[in-house]
C-alpha cells in the first residue's frame, strides 16, 4: 500500500530530471511510508522519455506515464491525479523551482489535520520583472473576477489528501485550471510559505502565449464576470448613444453650429465597433469551452506507462 504518491509533470526537462529524481528520492527516503514517483511525460521530443525508462529499472520507486503528445501541464497533472495510488498526493514540477525539501512539512502539516497544504511564494528568484507584474496582476485579478477563494502567489505545488484527489478526478472538464479546482472543492487547508528559487537548468515551459492561454482558463473556468461586465458595458454604451442623438438634434434644430466632419463620425464608428468584437470575442471564449466540453474527447492519450495499475474507480465511473 503506497502511502505518497509525488506527480511530476515533465516536459523536455532531460538537463534537470536527473538531479530532480535525486532530490525528490533524498526526501521520501524520511518519510514514514511507501512511497512512488509518478513522472508524467507530456510529449517531450528530448532524451527525458529514455532517462524515465532507465530510471524506473533502477528504483521500483519511479513510475511514468507517456502520453502520444503534448496535451499540456494541467492535462499532464491530472493524468498523475489518475493514476496515484498514495493516501497523500504531492504535484510539484521537474524544474526544482519549488524545492522538493518542502514536502517534508506539507507532510507534517497533513499529519496535523489539513487534507489541503499548498506552497506560497515570497519571492520568486530568477525571473523577469515583466513576468514577476504579470503574474502579480493575474492571481489579483483573479481573486477579483471569482467568487472562489483562491490564494494568491500560489502554483500547482501542493499536498492534497486522498478524498480531495478523489473529487479532482471525477471532475473531468477540458479547460483546467488545477489549482482553482483544488479551491473550490473545499476542505481544510492551509498554506507553507517559500523563496521560489531559478530554474536548475533549461528553459521555462511557460511562454507568454501559453500564460495567456492559462490566464484565461483561470478566469473562464471559475468567474461569469466577463460575460456581465461585456452587458453593462454594452448597456452603458447604448444610453451613451441615445444621450449623443438627442445632442445632435438639439444642435441640428435649435441652434446654427454644425456637427464636426466626418473624422469625428468614423472615430467613434470605429470606437463602438471595437467595443462590440470585444465582447464577442469574450462570449467567444465561453463558447469555444462548451464546444470542447460537449465533444467528449478523451483528456489525454497514453502511448506507454510502467509501473502504475488501473486508472482511479472514479475515473472509470465518469468517462472521459
Amino acid at each position: 500500500m503506497v502511502k505518497y504518491s509525488v506527480i511530476i509533470p515533465v516536459y523536455n526537462e532531460a538537463l534537470v530530471i536527473r538531479e530532480t529524481y535525486k532530490r525528490l528520492k533524498t526526501v521520501m527516503e524520511q518519510t514514514d511510508g511507501p512511497y512512488e514517483l509518478l513522472f508524467v511525460n507530456d510529449g517531450s521530443e528530448d532524451e527525458t522519455l529514455s532517462i524515465l525508462k532507465e530510471l524506473s529499472v533502477k528504483d521500483e520507486t519511479v513510475k511514468y506515464l507517456d502520453f502520444s503528445r503534448n496535451f499540456g501541464h494541467q492535462i499532464a497533472i491530472t493524468a498523475g491525479m489518475d493514476y496515484a495510488a498514495g493516501e497523500a498526493v504531492i504535484i510539484i514540477d521537474a524544474d526544482l523551482q519549488d524545492p522538493p525539501e518542502l514536502i517534508l512539512q506539507m507532510i507534517q502539516k497533513w499529519k496535523e489535520g489539513y487534507e489541503v497544504v499548498y506552497a506560497k511564494r515570497t519571492k520568486r528568484k530568477g525571473e523577469t520583472v515583466f513576468k514577476k507584474v504579470t503574474a502579480h496582476v493575474f492571481y489579483r485579478l483573479l481573486r477579483a473576477s471569482t467568487e472562489i477563494d483562491i490564494p494568491l502567489d500560489t502554483g500547482d505545488f501542493r499536498l492534497i489528501d486522498r478524498k480531495v484527489c478523489d473529487q479532482l478526478v471525477s471532475m473531468r472538464e477540458r479547460s483546467r485550471f488545477v489549482r482553482g479546482l483544488v479551491s473550490w472543492v473545499g476542505f481544510k487547508q492551509t498554506a507553507i510559505e517559500y523563496e521560489r528559487d531559478e530554474r536548475f537548468a533549461g528553459e521555462t515551459k511557460y511562454p507568454l502565449k501559453k500564460m495567456l492561454r492559462f490566464s484565461m482558463d483561470g478566469i473562464t473556468s471559475f468567474s461569469y464576470k466577463p460575460l456581465k461586465l461585456a452587458s453593462l458595458l454594452g448597456f452603458l454604451l447604448s444610453f451613451s448613444s441615445v444621450i449623443w442623438m438627442f445632442v445632435v438634434l438639439y444642435l441640428k434644430l435649435f441652434t446654427d453650429s454644425t456637427v464636426a466632419g466626418w473624422s469625428s463620425l468614423l472615430m467613434a464608428t470605429l470606437f463602438f465597433n471595437g467595443v462590440v468584437l470585444i465582447m464577442l470575442g469574450v462570449m467567444g471564449e465561453y463558447i469555444g469551452r462548451i464546444y470542447d466540453e460537449v465533444k467528449h474527447r478523451p483528456l489525454y492519450i497514453l502511448k506507454d506507462c510502467r509501473g502504475v495499475g488501473q486508472k482511479h474507480e472514479k475515473v472509470l465511473q465518469y468517462a472521459e
